[in-house]
């Protein structure tokens, strides 16, 4: 622990991914799948205090930063997010800045012209996004639709609204996208963690798995497409690191361009990734006992949601034509130069 003791957004991943690699397992995932509330996993993670990660000290939380945040998301993500704690972090963090006090128990997000509320049917409150508003309202009070993603993840629609408990206006630096944005940020990183993992996997089966007399991992074909693989996961991790610590120091709002930008790495990594992996695990990466598919529909999901790379691609390119020729390398090289924002 001593290494990680200046960085808490690493302390917290670890202790997440110390705690998912002993409860969630593909027997998990499968659960979920079917509907079942992980609840032994949830206590688990609010334990930890994660839901308050992002929320300031002045509101009982943790006061930490989407930096600190993305690794934590990362781990979530490596594991299958077997929980709703991500979409729960952002929940609280938009919610506290709006000057809501987040309820304790699992919140859903649910943003203006979405189509379906991830976790909605297991979630306790909901924080409700519609530009810079946003608004707490009781999910027993909500009329549901439930349905599932291709990873069979809850995935409900709202059918009919209550009255909300508490509402709120977003300060400037959320922009009027904050739920969109936010969720975007968070399915980067869960990707990001997920791509990690199913390469970890690819690797140690081609290291064991033998044809003609020798592990398959020493045809060069074989690492030729692991190598392919290692360098779309690694461009997702910097692209999501990136974006985080972009929304820390410009906020979400200003943050559009590099939350948009790995929601694209991270989305054309997760196809390629995706292939790369059931290639070399031929047939049994489909079985319903491997734990690779669970992954790869995770990965191919969450590609789809908060906007799909076609999505971003057309807004980062309308930025950079806006910008013209001459202003773009000063705009991509003074960024990180800039100072944060309060």
């Amino acid at each position: 622990m001593a290494m990680h003791e200046d960085d808490p957004g690493a302390m917290l991943a670890e202790q997440v991914g110390r705690l998912l690699a002993e409860r969630a397992d593909a027997a998990s995932l499968r659960a979920v799948e079917r509907g079942e509330w992980p609840a032994a996993i949830w206590d688990a993670l609010e334990a930890l205090g994660l839901p308050l990660t992002l929320v300031p000290e002045a509101m009982g939380g943790a006061g930490l930063g989407w930096r600190a945040a993305g690794p934590v998301f990362v781990a979530l993500g490596h594991h299958g997010a077997p929980a709703p704690m991500g979409e729960t972090v952002v929940a609280a963090a938009l919610l506290s800045a709006a000057g809501i006090a987040p309820p304790a128990g699992p919140i859903a997000i649910a943003r203006d012209g979405a189509d379906c509320v991830p976790w909605g049917r297991h979630a306790r409150h909901l924080a409700l996004c519609e530009g810079d508003t946003v608004a707490l309202v009781d999910a027993a009070a909500l009329q549901w639709c439930h349905g599932t993603n291709i990873a069979r993840e809850p995935r409900d629609r709202i059918t009919g609204t209550g009255a909300p408990l508490a509402e709120g206006y977003l300060p400037a630096r959320f922009g009027v996208e904050a739920g969109l944005l936010g969720v975007a940020l968070l399915r980067a990183c869960l990707m990001a963690g997920a791509l990690a993992a199913v390469l970890d996997l690819a690797v140690d089966y081609a290291n064991t798995r033998k044809q003609f007399g020798r592990p398959i991992g020493r045809f060069q074909a074989i690492q030729q497409q692991l190598a392919a693989f290692a360098g779309e996961a690694a461009a997702a991790q910097v692209a999501a690191a990136n974006a985080c610590r972009a929304a820390d120091r410009h906020g979400l709002g200003g943050a559009a361009f590099e939350i948009g930008c790995a929601k694209i790495v991270a989305g054309e990594a997760a196809g390629a990734g995706a292939a790369i992996a059931h290639q070399v695990f031929a047939a049994i990466g489909f079985t319903e006992e491997h734990v690779l598919h669970h992954l790869t529909r995770r990965l191919w999901s969450w590609r789809e949601e908060a906007g799909t790379e076609r999505f971003w691609a057309a807004r980062v390119g309308r930025e950079v034509q806006a910008l013209g020729g001459a202003a773009l390398w000063p705009f991509l090289t003074a960024r990180d130069d800039q100072d944060p924002m309060p």
